[in-house]
């Protein structure tokens, strides 16, 4: 599933989107992909995260996303960890930590007391995407 994030990180990355890309899946079943599109629409709140969690509430056809686990590859910034939160995901996977704007450093405690969060996987590569996206910015 990671490995599907980093295809829409990709995706943003050649939309000169910041690569990063959101899977949610329900059980072994993707439900939602996504990727940054806040350069594309103006929009600041168009993470990916975001992007996904509207996605599959339409699929699953309700607000709550129980059961769901999201993929992206990296830290969630507060904005999209609450948004997690309030949706109720049970799961959080991601891949590079984000230091600087991460939740973690700012709102530790934002998601649902019941999410799970795994970090580190495809951290190596998530990073490296990451770093080579600035690097042609500067």
């Amino acid at each position: 599933m990671m490995k599907l994030a980093l295809a829409e990180a990709e995706a943003a990355e050649r939309a000169d989107e910041v690569p990063i890309g959101a899977v949610i899946a329900f059980g072994n079943r993707v439900i939602a992909r996504a990727h940054n599109l806040t350069e594309t629409l103006t929009d600041v709140t168009a993470h990916a995260e975001m992007q996904a969690i509207t996605s599959a509430a339409n699929q699953l056809g309700g607000k709550y996303l129980q059961g769901c686990t999201l993929y992206v590859n990296v830290e969630p910034c507060p904005m999209c960890a609450g948004a997690l939160g309030w949706a109720q995901v049970s799961r959080v996977v991601f891949g590079a930590p984000d230091e600087k704007r991460g939740y973690r450093r700012f709102a530790p405690n934002v998601l649902h007391p019941k999410c799970e969060v795994k970090e580190g996987v495809l951290e190596e590569e998530s990073r490296e995407m990451m770093q080579r996206f600035f690097k042609k910015k500067r």
